[in-house]
């Protein structure tokens, strides 16, 4: 082929290929925010704890409603516990008295789920808890979907 008998001008495919390029470019723009984003918010590389802060916030709730049945089932990752309760050592009675009594913060009014990071096999939550200044920490264990109370705490 020469530059005697080159292709005819096409417009409508460049017109394809600039918009893939700009296309193309605006979503690894969109990936780059999305995961650098959610791990500078608190939320885990491309927001990959949302689920789990979405999990610690339906508990909450559940405690602040004072259904310590559901709130439990969530605790032990089992909706279902009251048809087997012997299978666990913590029981319903425990778990009420130290959301309620026993707990630093007595009885759950209110709660905000700040921030989540993962480490090692689970991730650690921290929830504000009746507007306190003091903070709880809760751990997720990723295996098996449990909750606990978390043996370290997050530095924000």
């Amino acid at each position: 082929m020469t530059l005697l008998n080159a292709p005819q001008y096409n417009a409508s495919r460049e017109t394809r290929n600039r918009n893939l390029l700009i296309g193309g470019g605006v979503l690894v723009a969109l990936l780059v925010v999305l995961y650098v984003g959610g791990y500078l918010l608190g939320h885990g590389w491309f927001f990959s704890n949302l689920p789990v802060e979405h999990k610690i916030d339906t508990f909450m709730t559940d405690l602040q409603k004072k259904d310590y049945k559901t709130a439990y089932g969530i605790w032990m990752n089992d909706p279902k516990w009251e048809q087997h309760p012997q299978n666990y050592d913590y029981k319903l009675q425990r778990f009420t008295e130290d959301w309620t009594t026993a707990s630093d913060w007595g009885p759950i009014t209110s709660h905000h789920v700040d921030i989540s990071k993962r480490d090692g096999s689970g991730i650690i939550i921290a929830v504000t808890v009746n507007h306190s200044a003091k903070k709880l920490f809760l751990w997720y264990e990723r295996s098996n979907g449990t909750l606990t109370y978390s043996p370290r705490e997050l530095q924000y």
